[in-house]
């Protein structure tokens, strides 16, 4: 699985365990950056790798800042893209196999490496299949078609 993976000053060090681990799991792990911890735009970030998993060039996308929160928030703004803020490892299946979300986000300050790793291992693992929640999925983008993300 080819998988973007992008952060903010704040969580360069936890991205880097991140591709480690990708790596180790078989994964390709594209970084878009951010590589010094001068300030950055996050939403920045969140916008290339989410159009990067929109356009189909990667198959998922990982987002890191210092709670998750913006880096969700601004991946969200991408036609398609269902970025999900994961805390633990059922929050990462659920985010999959409920709402076919694509991206991940976690936050460097409020989740060490180890428990980021196996969250990380439950996305990856995780398949989204048609049943119970296609309607309500479908909801969603129904939603974002109307209000004009398009």
């Amino acid at each position: 699985m080819k998988v973007a993976i992008g952060c903010d000053e704040v969580a360069i060090a936890l991205k880097e365990a991140l591709k480690l681990e990708l790596q180790s799991l078989g994964h390709e792990a594209v970084d878009f950056g951010v590589f010094d911890d001068g300030p950055c735009l996050y939403a920045d970030i969140a916008v290339q790798v989410a159009r990067a998993v929109q356009s189909g060039a990667q198959d998922r996308g990982v987002l890191l800042c210092g709670t998750g929160i913006g880096m969700s928030i601004a991946a969200n703004k991408v036609e398609g893209i269902r970025a999900a803020l994961c805390h633990d490892t059922y929050s990462a299946e659920r985010a999959v196999k409920s709402n076919n979300a694509q991206i991940m986000t976690m936050g460097a300050r409020v989740i060490g490496p180890e428990v980021a790793k196996a969250i990380l291992r439950a996305f990856l693992g995780s398949v989204f299949v048609d049943g119970p929640s296609t309607p309500k999925v479908a909801r969603i983008m129904h939603y974002e078609h109307e209000f004009g993300r398009h």
